[in-house]
């Protein structure tokens, strides 16, 4: 009879193998259908998520350029493999997200939300000097 620390490993030890063998098999699997621009998608460097699914650039194995239209000013633009793959695994974005806005709108938006926080920011001080002023 084993211990429950014996077996503990020995399950430990099964899943390590029975992973090893889906990446290999993953990586044999995809290497020839790899277009050229793509990029290898490492899921191990990808933040932790609790969704039930898979994304497809993780099931695929690798990132591809995704078309997508700023939902700001309604241009075209791609986002690219490179782009998505810095996002994902060296940002740690969500890997439910993506892209929605051309680099133009993003700055923009950007500039709105310092500026929104700078007026918050300074209601707040004036709102704390008055009542620091009243006396009592």
């Amino acid at each position: 009879m084993k211990s429950n620390k014996q077996r503990r490993r020995e399950l430990k030890e099964l899943q390590i193998k029975r992973k090893a063998k889906a990446i290999a098999l993953r990586e044999n699997s995809n290497r020839e259908k790899i277009p050229t621009d793509a990029v290898l998608c490492h899921s191990d460097l990808l933040a932790p998520s609790n969704s039930y699914g898979v994304p497809p650039f993780v099931t695929r194995g690798y990132y591809v350029d995704i078309p997508f239209q700023c939902v700001d000013c309604q241009k075209q633009e791609v986002w690219l493999a490179t782009q998505q793959q810095w996002w994902y695994e060296v940002a740690k974005g969500n890997v439910e997200s993506g892209a929605n806005r051309c680099r133009s709108c993003r700055k923009i938006e950007h500039d709105r939300k310092v500026e929104a926080r700078r007026i918050h920011l300074e209601g707040l001080a004036k709102k704390l000097a008055m009542t620091s002023t009243i006396p009592e």
